[in-house]
């Protein structure tokens, strides 16, 4: 007799991590584990989208194998962390910095169940299958904490963000905090099968 497994779904099983308003909003975050890739390049650059394809070369194998052992999950959101090299640059503003010096960080979170030698397996058996996509090789299996957040939902193109942005930031110095981490964004809906005007997406930003 066949018995179903029940798959984890991280949207469903942590609404507060998934879900924001268009009014700004403060929620508190655990530590979670994500794969992570990180470099630099303008979001339409071919660096980027094969980034992108690479994490999902992991993800998905070790989805698979984990479905094996009675623990599978539905594949969760993509998201990202963008910066700019302050450092560099002496600015944070982004309309300021050309889009081929953006920095990210595309992430997948995943579930509590899933264990660093689960993440090598399934890394080891992409970069066997997928040699065009040198980009497996640096994927990470990392844990963050970002804390006590602030939050906006963003409905639209995401080069259309600033008015979100704006809104969120004026929340932040609002409230008395300050930004502590780079520009988080979730991308909750599928841009390939989405039009842009309704696109959604949560832009989240670390704060003390």
């Amino acid at each position: 007799m066949n018995t179903l497994t029940t798959k984890t779904d991280l949207l469903k099983a942590d609404k507060a991590y998934y879900s924001a308003t268009k009014k700004p909003t403060i929620v508190d975050l655990d530590v979670y584990y994500y794969l992570t890739l990180q470099g630099q390049s303008a979001p339409e650059d071919p660096q980027f989208l094969q980034a992108i394809e690479a994490l999902y070369k992991v993800a998905y194998p070790l989805k698979f194998m984990l479905k094996e052992r009675d623990m599978d999950f539905v594949m969760p959101k993509l998201e990202g962390f963008w910066w700019v090299d302050q450092k560099v640059n002496n600015t944070t503003d982004f309309k300021a910095i050309p889009r081929e010096e953006w920095r990210w960080k595309i992430m997948i979170r995943m579930p509590d169940f899933v264990e660093s030698f689960h993440f090598s397996r399934a890394q080891y058996a992409a970069e066997e299958k997928n040699p065009r996509l040198p980009q497996i090789k640096d994927i990470q299996y990392e844990k963050i904490n970002e804390g006590r957040c602030a939050q906006i939902l963003h409905i639209g193109s995401y080069e259309e963000e600033e008015t979100s942005l704006d809104k969120l930031n004026e929340f932040i110095r609002s409230e008395g905090f300050t930004v502590n981490n780079h520009h988080h964004e979730i991308y909750l809906s599928n841009p390939y099968r989405t039009p842009e005007h309704k696109l959604r997406t949560i832009l989240r930003y670390g704060i003390e």
